[in-house]
């Protein structure tokens, strides 16, 4: 069997493309991956660090408790702020889907024992749920030795064909106006 590398992409249901990228770009920082016009009239597609999520559209979004995706953050003030000021709700127990007794008592955010890693829960404008989560102490290899994280935004992303994207806007019929 071959080893798994990483985790590509996610995929989130979504009602509003407009909303939902908007949102994600404002409070997360996301990226918009232009990947032509048939592509992106199929899905939505954005990057956050160096994953991409991806989206279905639905007019009946299905909500499944305690289902989310994790983002990990390099600066824990800075995010805190940053959504204070968008006047995005934070959660330590993400609204009661998680146990109240769990990372401290400090309603908006938690932190964990073993790693002390601090934690908080969102939701996009679809209740999709989002934990952001931020590691002081950093991380390791299985031999102990401390690593970086991978932290190109502008140079790491996934090859694609030369010129795809150009060709394939080059392939649409003219719209007169």
């Amino acid at each position: 069997m071959s080893k798994i590398n990483m985790i590509h992409h996610i995929n989130i249901q979504i009602s509003d493309r407009q909303r939902t990228r908007e949102w994600y770009e404002s409070v997360l920082g996301a990226e918009f991956l232009d990947r032509g016009p048939a592509l992106n009239e199929r899905q939505l597609q954005l990057r956050i660090g160096t994953g991409e999520i991806h989206t279905s559209d639905t007019q009946e979004i299905i909500e499944v408790p305690r289902v989310h995706f994790a983002i990990e953050v390099g600066d824990w003030d800075a995010m805190l702020a940053h959504l204070d000021s968008l006047g995005v709700h934070h959660s330590r127990t993400a609204g009661g889907a998680f146990g109240p007794n769990v990372g401290g008592s400090d309603p908006g955010q938690g932190q964990r024992e073993d790693t002390n890693e601090h934690y908080t829960y969102i939701s996009d404008p679809d209740r999709n749920l989002i934990e952001l989560v931020y590691h002081p102490l950093g991380l390791e290899s299985s031999q102990g030795e401390e690593l970086g994280l991978v932290n190109d935004e502008e140079n790491v992303r996934w090859v694609q064909r030369s010129g795809f994207v150009e060709d394939a806007y080059k392939s649409q019929p003219v719209q007169s106006t």
